[in-house]
């Protein structure tokens, strides 16, 4: 027997026994899983150093290292968010709606879950968590593929919640980890399609590609963000500024970190320069610019095509000028990957036609993207962000998880 259908057999199993599971004993659970990472940030923080080293030895950026690097200030904040999931309403056995229909039947749609999930990502080692906790709560098993940057990290969150789950009673493998982070076991992962029920890439544009293509069990892709911010002739110019700075250095490594800058032409003359100062006061950043843009800033870089395409998770951000609304929605269009957009403008009209005209999951006016996140959005903690157009768009909580059942009674009905 492969690992994966090992994993996967006691992930089906798992899912059968969390599926019967009532609210209060997870919620139980959740809270119990809380206080065990607390209570294991010394063992946590140990594992993540042997991560963090690995990665300087390896090269890896600043900006990317900050992704993985934990402190006991974020495990608190990992914990929280358990916690938060834990006083979420239970969406399993809502009803969607209920009714008789004209042959005498009970029609009754309720929510239930989606049964195993498998999440392969990269980096990040809170996603392990996070996705377990939203998994749980709604009554699924989860099989965990992290990247190899952050396997020590991985293994010592899912060894502390297996230990709990395990004191208390219930199915150890309601999560289980693939500690093997070969591209092989990836790929078995992708094509097990009896025991996998949805498969969810979070990472680099790079893999969510990777999966899709090679994927043979249902994939709800995520995150990948080329973010776009548009600053409209009658914006605010230093809501404007503030905003920017505030989507591109915040914390550039992330996802809903903005990757583009669209500004009006009638605006850019006194936008751009005054912009080009107040971002080095808190960053230095490398402009890559269309023509018009290149004559006004003091220092940026011809941009290329894929630049305008790029999601750069760094100090980098391509810049367009634009003639007016319209060629700012088409550019959008075009290059964007469907994550979050922004406009910042005065007027009204604008601000509408940008959110009802631009195709992507999240659309702000007068804004930061940043704040594009389940945890933000009220949604607890969050397995990823879709940028599909399905049942799922934008950030997953509890309720992406679910499917429906109809139940149906009747009293002898038979159809002629």
């Amino acid at each position: 027997m492969t690992m994966i259908n090992r994993l996967g057999k006691n992930a089906r199993k798992a899912s059968f026994l969390l599926a019967k599971l009532e609210t209060a004993s997870k919620n139980e659970a959740l809270l119990k899983i809380a206080e065990g990472l607390e209570a294991e940030i010394p063992y946590i923080l140990k594992e993540n150093a042997k991560d963090i080293a690995k990665a300087k030895e390896n090269g890896i950026t600043d900006i990317m290292i900050d992704r993985l690097y934990l402190d006991a200030e974020r495990i608190q904040t990992i914990a929280a968010a358990v916690r938060d999931v834990a006083q979420l309403d239970d969406p399993i056995g809502q009803v969607v709606r209920g009714y008789t229909n004209i042959d005498g039947l009970k029609i009754v749609q309720k929510r239930v879950p989606l049964g195993v999930i498998a999440m392969i990502f990269e980096s990040r080692p809170n996603v392990t968590v996070d996705a377990f906790s939203l998994a749980f709560k709604t009554g699924n098993a989860i099989i965990l593929r992290g990247g190899r940057d952050a396997i020590h990290s991985n293994i010592a969150f899912v060894t502390i919640m297996r230990q709990i789950l395990g004191r208390l009673g219930l199915d150890e493998n309601s999560v289980q980890l693939v500690e093997d982070t070969s591209h092989a076991l990836a790929e078995d992962l992708m094509a097990a399609v009896d025991y996998i029920d949805v498969l969810i890439p979070r990472g680099s544009a790079n893999l969510i590609q990777t999966v899709k293509d090679k994927a043979k069990v249902p994939v709800i892709e995520t995150g990948v963000g080329n973010v776009h911010l548009y600053v409209d002739e009658s914006a605010d110019l230093e809501m404007a500024s503030s905003i920017v700075i505030n989507a591109k250095t915040q914390r550039p490594s992330v996802c809903n970190a903005a990757e583009s800058l669209i500004v009006h032409e009638k605006i850019a003359q006194e936008f751009l320069p005054k912009l080009e100062k107040a971002i080095k006061q808190v960053h230095p950043v490398e402009f890559r610019a269309d023509e018009k843009a290149l004559t006004i800033f003091a220092d940026a870089k011809p941009a290329k095509i894929e630049d305008y395409a790029a999601e750069f998770l760094d100090y980098v951000m391509s810049v367009k000028v634009v003639s007016d609304l319209d060629e700012a929605i088409a550019w959008i269009n075009t290059y964007s990957s469907h994550h979050s957009e922004s406009i910042i403008t005065r007027d009204l009209r604008s601000a509408e036609r940008f959110q009802d005209e631009v195709d992507a999951a999240v659309v702000y006016v007068n804004a930061s993207t940043r704040f594009t996140d389940g945890f933000v959005f009220g949604l607890g903690a969050e397995i990823g962000i879709s940028t599909q157009k399905i049942h799922a768009r934008g950030p997953m909580g509890l309720e992406a998880l679910t499917s429906t059942k109809f139940y149906i009674n009747g009293n002898g009905q038979v159809r002629h």
